[in-house]
């Protein structure tokens, strides 16, 4: 059995109880993993003086994969991002959002199963924002044909590669005819590399539209940095809410999973923090680090717990469980099916 070294940033708030309870799942799957842990945030600013300490990034760089839960960020004042930094730093460029479905989760649509892929990297997140005088403030839209080509090219990528059958971009091609214009012709010219996989696309405000209406007519969403935030939460909504969807930032350096939800202070340390979310993210982590078995049996143990009953599902998803009801449901089940498949 090969032993996967992984960095692992437990982040604050609930971060640290929903990042144990994944730790303990995965080692329930019979996955060999050596973490290696650090703090990130106000903890390391404390400790260290910087959020973000260089001992992670390189700790990242050398195990090419990390862990991490939710970090506070500071509003108005204060440090920066911790995820934002974690992006540029390592240039993971492709942001990764599988929205599906699940069982005992009530929402206004059924079979929902859409891929969102962002563009992590540029756009008007690249922060290049001035005051021009007092009163006028200009922020500049960055796109490029790089950036546009490698990020289409990671959708269609993910789609031959997972068996999907549809790609489409998201735009405002008809407002910003350069920006947005570049990176929808990109687009097109990846498109003609994968001739077997449908390639459209949407102007941004009917997408919007199309999903809160019918989102089971999607499969990939290729969207723009501040397109793909929006829209990502937007989708996540349909199915349940943050709580419930993992979330990937792939680069070619590594790549970090995490839980895209906030770290909620206000029930840290209650035991009722969900842990779906990182767990989701956990199982994404896997399949990258090919570890497709254990995966799936995660996968299917998490169907199997949130279909047992309410006791074993945390309040936020209609459940009347806690943190470590969550945990112990997952172990037990994941016990038994690799006792029946012995």
């Amino acid at each position: 059995m090969t032993q996967h070294k992984i960095t692992l940033l437990p982040g604050d708030g609930i971060g640290p109880e929903v990042t144990a309870s994944v730790v303990s799942i995965i080692e329930c799957s019979g996955v060999d993993v050596e973490w290696e842990k650090f703090f990130v945030g106000a903890e390391a600013l404390a400790r260290s003086g910087d959020p973000l300490p260089g001992e992670v990034i390189e700790s990242i760089l050398r195990n090419k994969v990390a862990l991490k839960g939710p970090v506070t960020t500071p509003i108005g004042t204060g440090f920066s991002s911790i995820n934002v930094r974690l992006r540029k730093t390592l240039d993971l460029y492709a942001n990764l959002r599988p929205v599906k479905s699940m069982p005992n989760i009530i929402t206004r649509f059924e079979n929902v199963d859409i891929i969102v892929v962002r563009e992590n990297t540029e756009d008007l997140y690249s922060g290049l924002e001035h005051e021009v005088v007092p009163g006028v403030v200009e922020s500049l839209k960055i796109i490029t044909e790089k950036a546009s080509t490698r990020i289409a090219r990671f959708a269609f990528e993910y789609a031959r590669t997972h068996g999907r059958k549809r790609v489409t971009a998201i735009h405002k091609a008809n407002i910003m005819k350069l920006s947005d214009g570049l990176f929808l012709q990109c687009f097109r010219n990846v498109s003609k590399e994968y001739p077997s996989i449908v390639a459209d696309d949407k102007i941004v405000d009917n997408l919007c539209m199309q999903m809160v209406t019918d989102p089971t007519q999607f499969d990939i969403l290729l969207l723009e940095n501040l397109y793909g935030d929006i829209v990502s939460d937007l989708a996540a909504g349909l199915v349940g809410g943050l709580g419930v969807v993992g979330g990937a930032n792939i680069g070619e350096s590594g790549a970090v999973f995490e839980a895209v939800h906030g770290s909620a202070p206000d029930i840290a340390g209650q035991n009722k923090a969900n842990p779906l979310a990182m767990l989701k993210s956990a199982v994404l982590m896997l399949h990258h680090l090919g570890e497709m078995g254990p995966a799936q049996r995660i996968d299917d143990a998490i169907m199997k717990v949130l279909d047992s009953g309410p006791e074993h599902r945390t309040r936020d998803i209609g459940g009347r469980g806690t943190t470590a009801d969550f945990t112990t449901a997952m172990c037990e089940t994941l016990r038994k099916g690799t006792r029946t498949s012995d």
